[in-house]
C-alpha cells in the first residue's frame, strides 16, 4: 500500500486524479452495496412485518426466525432456515455481504437456494432497506434449532436451483433508497417486500411466476389452496376501494365482514408471535393499497 501511495503522489497531477477516480470506481463497483451500511433495527422491524414476519422461518409455535415453517411446492415440502443470530445453526457467524447475497441472490454458503426461497423478487429491495432489515434480523433472540431438511427429490439439486434461477427467476435492479411514498412506494413494496405476486400470481409447470398474470390469482397456490385475484378486475376487487383493502391488511376482515384464513391470516397477524402487517406502519399499508387499485385489470376468476 506504501509503495502504491508513493507511485500515485509521484505523478503529475492531472495524473495523480484520474488515478484516484480509476481506484475510487473500481472500489464503488467490486465492494458490495450493503457492505458496512448501518442498519436501523426500528425500520427493521417495519420491514420485516411488511414482509409478514418472513413467515417461512418461523413455525406457528415460534420462536421468531428460528425456522420450521413449512412451504408445501408440487416439488416437495421445504421448511425455512434458522435466521436467529445463533453462531452454529442461525445467522450470527454471516457477514452482512453473505445475508445479502441469501436474500436477493439466492445464494448460501451451500450454493444457490431452492426457488421455495422468494430471492428473485427480493432482488429489487432497496440497499438502504436491507440494511435496516439486516440490522433487525441481528437483533432477535438467537435459537439454537438446526434446520430442518426438505422432504421431497429433486434430482441434482444443486443445479437444477441453479439452472432455474438461470432460466426462470425474474430479475429486478435495486435502488440505494426506496421511493418515499405514495403509488410509486407502494409498487415498491408490494413487490419486492410484501412479495404479494409470489402468493396471488399463478405458476408455470416448473413453478415459474407467470408475470402476464401478475396478481391474477391461482387455484394451486401454497399447499395447493386457491388464492383470489387482487387486480381491479369484476374478477378481482373491482367493488373495493383502497380503505377496503387497507382494512384488510390491517385487520384480515373483507368489506363482507368475512375474515381471511390460512397464509393471508398467517401474514397479517405474524407467525409464532413476530410482527405481520397489522404491525406495519399505517402510510405503508395504505400505499400498497392505493397501489394495488391502479395495477392492469386481468378478468380470471378463482374460486
Amino acid at each position: 500500500m506504501d509503495k502504491l501511495v508513493y507511485v500515485l503522489r509521484s505523478l503529475p497531477e492531472t495524473g495523480r486524479f484520474a488515478a484516484w477516480a480509476v481506484g475510487f470506481l473500481l472500489l464503488t463497483l467490486l465492494v458490495p452495496r450493503v457492505a458496512g451500511a448501518t442498519g436501523d433495527v426500528e425500520r427493521g422491524k417495519n420491514l420485516f412485518a411488511l414482509a409478514g414476519g418472513c413467515g417461512c422461518h418461523t413455525s406457528q409455535d415460534g420462536p421468531v426466525g428460528a425456522g420450521g415453517g413449512e412451504a408445501p411446492t408440487p416439488f416437495g415440502t421445504f421448511y425455512g432456515t434458522n435466521i436467529t443470530p445463533d453462531e452454529e445453526t442461525g445467522i450470527g457467524s454471516w457477514s452482512d455481504e453473505e445475508i445479502e447475497a441469501a436474500i436477493r441472490r439466492g445464494e448460501n454458503r451451500d450454493g444457490v437456494e431452492t426457488p421455495a426461497m422468494p430471492y428473485y423478487w427480493y432482488s429489487g429491495m432497496s440497499d438502504e432497506d436491507l440494511a435496516d432489515l439486516i440490522a433487525y434480523l441481528r437483533s432477535l433472540q438467537p435459537v439454537h434449532r438446526p434446520n430442518r431438511p426438505h422432504e421431497g427429490e429433486v434430482p441434482l439439486e444443486r443445479w437444477a436451483y441453479r439452472f432455474w434461477r438461470w432460466w426462470f427467476a425474474p430479475r429486478f435492479e435495486p435502488a440505494r433508497q426506496s421511493p418515499a411514498g405514495g403509488m410509486e412506494r407502494g409498487r415498491y413494496l408490494a413487490d419486492h417486500v410484501s412479495i404479494c405476486g409470489d402468493c396471488h400470481t399463478p405458476r408455470s409447470r416448473f413453478g415459474a411466476p407467470l408475470l402476464s398474470m401478475h396478481h391474477a390469482g391461482t387455484k394451486n397456490g401454497p399447499g395447493d389452496k386457491s388464492v383470489p385475484n387482487i387486480t381491479p378486475d369484476a374478477t378481482g376487487i373491482a367493488e373495493w376501494d383502497s380503505a377496503d383493502l387497507l382494512n384488510l391488511l390491517r385487520t384480515g376482515f373483507t368489506p363482507e365482514f368475512d375474515n381471511v384464513q390460512g397464509y393471508m391470516a398467517d401474514v397479517i397477524e405474524g407467525h409464532g408471535g413476530g410482527p405481520g402487517y397489522r404491525d406495519a406502519r399505517e402510510e405503508d399499508l395504505r400505499d400498497i393499497a392505493e397501489y394495488l387499485k391502479t395495477i392492469r385489470p386481468i378478468e380470471h376468476e378463482v374460486d
